[in-house]
């Protein structure tokens, strides 16, 4: 980020603990004060909202090199819950000591202005991909979206691992389901995609990228 020496001295001060998450375990739920931001160290986690008629919503994932915790900055409590997909580590980051720490170093509050409009930048596009996508589209959407994410971190962007399982995609993608099921398959029939239990492996890069273009993703 451009910071001195000593200032990342300083910000790697902020890490007070790191926190081991087994799969399955809750980070936070939604309702809980909010105390502090979460780097997601390595793992990956699953958020998700309760409806207005009492379905649980996928709202994100995060893998390696993300925040969890967010939701809560506004309110001061959180509005989502999150949950490990595997054994994962967090790092702690304090808010309090975060906020003062940004007054001292501008280009860490910088960052953070950054990484929250990544967050903006995202949703906008998962409202996209629900209000104007076909279901092969929105599908197509996801996996080009964790491949770019995968590759940004250095891992391969053409072989990868489904952390989350098909069901929590089709609630992610507004999608049942059998239409989830079915679309992996379509992908596999027609050459684009491999699909071995969660391993998944792009095929045909140019061919998943057509079923999106020239909608972004």
């Amino acid at each position: 980020m451009g910071l001195s020496q000593t200032d990342l001295d300083k910000v790697d001060g902020l890490v007070q603990v790191r926190r081991s998450v087994k799969r399955g375990d809750h980070v936070f739920r939604s309702g809980e004060s909010f105390h502090a931001l979460y780097a997601v160290r390595a793992g990956f986690f699953m958020t998700s909202s309760l409806t207005e008629d009492g379905r649980d919503q996928v709202t994100g994932f995060q893998m390696a090199g993300e925040l969890l915790g967010m939701d809560g900055i506004g309110s001061g409590k959180h509005a989502c819950d999150a949950v490990a997909l595997e054994d994962s580590e967090l790092c702690v980051i304090p808010f309090p000591t975060f906020e003062e720490l940004s007054l001292q170093i501008p280009a860490l509050q910088q960052h953070m202005h950054r990484v929250m409009s990544r967050e903006i930048v995202r949703d906008h596009g998962v409202m996209m991909l629900l209000g104007s996508m076909r279901a092969e589209e929105r599908l197509a959407a996801f996996l080009m979206n964790l491949s770019q994410r995968y590759s940004a971190r250095g891992f391969s962007a053409n072989e990868f691992i489904l952390r989350m399982t098909r069901e929590a995609i089709g609630s992610y993608l507004g999608l049942k389901l059998e239409t989830v099921s079915r679309l992996f398959s379509k992908l596999q029939e027609d050459g684009i995609i491999t699909v071995n239990q969660k391993r998944v492996s792009i095929t045909n890069v140019a061919r998943l990228r057509s079923l999106v273009n020239p909608r972004p993703y």
